[in-house]
């Protein structure tokens, strides 16, 4: 058996034992995988939830009674050692898919089919879950509901695919030497982007890209940006309008990073603080806030191919004073009263 391989049997079993349940005795899911010191983060409005009772209460239950017959369907699936702290990590990639049948943080129920995207962070000590980094896309969700809280993104907002080559879920370990490479490359790129930010410019050099991206690399960023393909767009659609509206861009480091075969995977508690000036997201200037970022990298040789970005839009919004499911709620649905 490989080095992960009863962390990801772990995981997939928990998985298929939450998807069983459709919605119903999800405590004695939860209860059987999660350790009794459960510690639970999320984006805006869930955050940080103590025990699995809390996240119950808080997520599962809401998500399922409004998403009916919610499926996973994974794109990414990779194991591998904590490079910041040292332990077992696990992480998912893709969407819960199902039937938006009813109300879920205000926002109207379509009847129809909706995906909503999301980034799983398992850490596994002892045959039990102790902690777990759940990202998911709320404004995407928004966006198929046809309640977008945002101004015009700068890219393409769809439903995104997995690995252009299909080979995303390593349920199996990859051999240890390429997931080696894959985290050198992304952590090169970090240092970069960490460098300039360092130096307080705002733009940033394709050649500084060329270093580590394929020239026809893909961006899948979150709904409120959407994504960009080749470096000439994602500099035009995202990268520039993200550092040039944006002042004060600090790297706060990651809680977990990790890589397994071609692919690696990071997240944040924050990841960045920044000051918008005007413009990012169509908005206007305002107060210096926290950004929670998740990235998900795949390697194709010797540099990066595909990036999948998940980024806690609202939560950002909230500290410079916009809740963007309350306005929302009060403009589209305002019989919902919570």
């Amino acid at each position: 058996m490989g080095k992960y391989k009863s962390a990801k049997d772990l995981v997939r079993s928990y998985f298929d034992a939450l998807e069983a349940a459709n919605g119903q005795n999800l405590e004695s899911v939860l209860s059987e995988y999660m350790s009794e010191d459960y510690d639970w983060r999320g984006v805006y409005p869930f955050r940080e939830q103590k025990g699995h009772e809390n996240v119950l209460e808080n997520f599962w239950y809401p998500l399922t009674k409004a998403v009916k017959h919610m499926q996973r369907r994974q794109d990414i699936f990779i194991g591998g050692t904590n490079e910041i702290s040292g332990e077992t990590w696990v992480m998912s990639m893709g969407h819960f898919m199902g039937l938006f049948d009813e109300e879920w943080l205000g926002i109207r129920p379509t009847g129809k089919m909706i995906s909503l995207r999301y980034a799983e962070f398992s850490c596994v000590e002892n045959g039990k879950i102790t902690r777990t980094g759940l990202f998911i896309d709320i404004i995407g969700f928004m966006i198929q509901a046809g309640a977008n809280p945002l101004p015009p993104s700068t890219g393409q907002y769809f439903v995104y695919p997995g690995p252009r080559n299909h080979d995303g879920l390593l349920f199996e370990d990859a051999p240890e030497e390429e997931g080696v490479k894959t985290l050198a490359l992304v952590n090169k790129m970090v240092d970069d982007l960490s460098a300039l930010n360092d130096s307080g410019a705002m733009g940033c050099p394709p050649e500084v890209l060329e270093r580590t991206w394929q020239k026809n690399m893909i961006w899948y960023g979150p709904g409120g940006i959407g994504a960009s393909y080749t470096i000439p767009r994602y500099q035009l659609q995202h990268q520039l309008p993200f550092r040039n509206n944006l002042k004060d861009k600090k790297f706060n480091g990651h809680v977990c990073r990790f890589a397994e075969g071609n692919f690696a995977c990071f997240f944040g508690w924050p990841n960045l603080s920044n000051t918008p000036i005007g413009g990012f997201l169509g908005l206007p200037g305002g107060i210096h806030a926290d950004m929670q970022v998740v990235d998900v990298y795949c390697r194709v040789d010797d540099k990066l191919s595909e990036n999948w970005v998940l980024i806690d839009i609202p939560f950002w919004l909230k500290q410079q004073g916009l809740d963007v499911f309350k306005r929302t709620q009060s403009i589209l649905n305002p019989d919902y009263i919570k």
